[in-house]
C-alpha cells in the first residue's frame, strides 16, 4: 500500500513513517503543499495521512489536488488545532475519510489506513 504523509513537523511525520513501514506499508514523507504535490503527480497513491495546518502551503488544496489526480485515493486529516472540529472538513474535502488529532497513536492511525484502503 502505498502512504503519502503530508506533516510539516519532521519529527512526528518520520514517527508515524518508521511505523508504517514496519508494518509493510511504502511511505513518502512530505513537509508542504509543494513537495506533496509534485510527488501526487508522478506517483500514484492509496492513502494520504494529511495535517490540516500546513507550515508551508494548505492541507485543502493538496487534498484537492489528490482528488483530481487520484480519485480513489483516501486522505485522513490530522489536526492539533480546532479548525474544522464540527465535523465540516467532510464537507470541503470529497475524499475525506477520517479526522482525528494528531496525538492519535500510530498503532491506531495504522488501523484507520488499513481500514480505509480496503473500502
Amino acid at each position: 500500500m502505498q502512504v503519502l504523509i503530508v506533516e510539516s513537523r519532521s519529527d512526528l511525520g518520520s514517527l508515524w513513517a518508521r511505523h508504517l513501514e514496519r508494518m509493510g506499508m511504502d511511505v513518502t514523507l512530505c513537509d508542504n503543499q509543494t513537495c506533496a504535490i509534485q510527488y501526487l503527480a508522478t506517483h500514484d497513491v492509496d492513502m494520504i495521512l494529511l495535517d490540516l495546518v500546513l507550515s508551508e502551503g494548505g492541507a485543502l488544496a493538496v487534498a484537492d489536488y489528490a482528488n483530481y489526480r487520484h480519485p480513489d485515493a483516501r486522505v485522513i486529516f490530522v489536526t492539533s488545532s480546532s479548525f474544522f472540529s464540527d465535523g465540516s472538513i467532510f464537507a470541503h474535502a470529497a475524499n475525506a475519510c477520517a479526522f482525528v488529532p494528531a496525538a492519535t497513536p500510530p498503532d491506531d492511525l495504522a488501523a484507520l489506513i488499513e481500514h480505509y484502503a480496503e473500502v
